[in-house]
């Protein structure tokens, strides 16, 4: 029975962990509250308080590791005006302890923002140029993590994460002079987001770069003005006068190698 260590057991680690204990695994899983410890041995995840720092690792990361065979890396970088980390020291903390353990695959939590708004259809072979700090970290930590011929990793790039508690409409409620209108969403379920970490396992999938958003791309105007009416919330207004800038975000690969039909339409 393959074991599996999830390293971040949030918004989407913790369900992820719950589906694959369902689907036979067993499962390791991090937080970096103690208090959450309790929860994760309640779903029969085996908890372990891990906290990752740009010069050290506290907490028990060999016994994390340990008889594991896939890694899950989903830590998003904590990107600030003020201390901003660097979150590719982080994933360089974390490499000697993963050549040290059994772990020989792993997956890291990308997001599509290592690509820029160039108004183009986005695939897996565009050449990235990341404008956000956030895009360059990740971007750097992938090249760190696929480099490395110790094991080997599939990189996973999330489009707009959304999901029954959590839709970016709730935040632009009300905004006045938002721009980009015509922009087109790249959004995904959660539901889809673990279907597909479990496709790449399942599959076998390895040493690959997925882009994964629905395929399903109206205008951000007309999209966010809809939801805000289904949810009963003050319209966002849009600058229409300014120009838009986005990209379209293709999961074709997503679509070809791992043969994955999308669940949920963010419509």
């Amino acid at each position: 029975m393959t074991q599996i260590s999830i390293l971040g057991c949030g918004w989407l680690g913790l369900p992820l962990a719950k589906k694959l204990i369902q689907s036979g695994y067993v499962v390791k899983g991090s937080t970096t509250s103690i208090g959450k410890l309790p929860l994760l041995e309640s779903l029969k995840i085996l908890p372990f308080e891990i906290a990752v720092f740009e010069h050290e690792i506290e907490g028990p990361i060999a016994a994390f590791l340990d008889k594991s065979e896939v890694l899950i890396i989903d830590i998003p970088p904590k990107i600030r005006r003020i201390d901003s980390e660097d979150f590719v020291s982080k994933m360089q903390q974390l490499i000697p302890h993963i050549e040290q353990s059994s772990v020989s695959k792993v997956i890291f939590v990308s997001s599509t923002s290592v690509y820029a708004d160039t108004n183009e259809v986005i695939t897996e072979e565009i050449i990235h140029k990341p404008t956000s700090e956030s895009g360059r970290q990740l971007l750097g930590s992938e090249s760190v993590l696929k480099s490395n011929t110790n094991f080997s990793t599939t990189v996973v790039r999330f489009g707009g994460l959304i999901g029954q508690d959590r839709h970016p409409i709730r935040f632009l409620a009300g905004s006045k002079n938002i721009e980009n209108p015509l922009a087109p969403i790249n959004l995904i379920h959660l539901e889809d987001c673990i279907g597909i970490l479990e496709s790449i396992i399942k599959l076998d999938c390895w040493n690959e770069t997925f882009n994964a958003v629905t395929p399903f791309h109206p205008s951000r105007e007309d999209y966010y003005t809809k939801k805000a009416l289904e949810m009963n919330l003050d319209l966002p207004e849009f600058d229409v006068a300014s120009i838009s800038n986005g990209k379209t975000i293709s999961s074709d690969k997503v679509q070809n190698v791992l043969k994955y039909e999308f669940k949920i339409n963010p419509l």
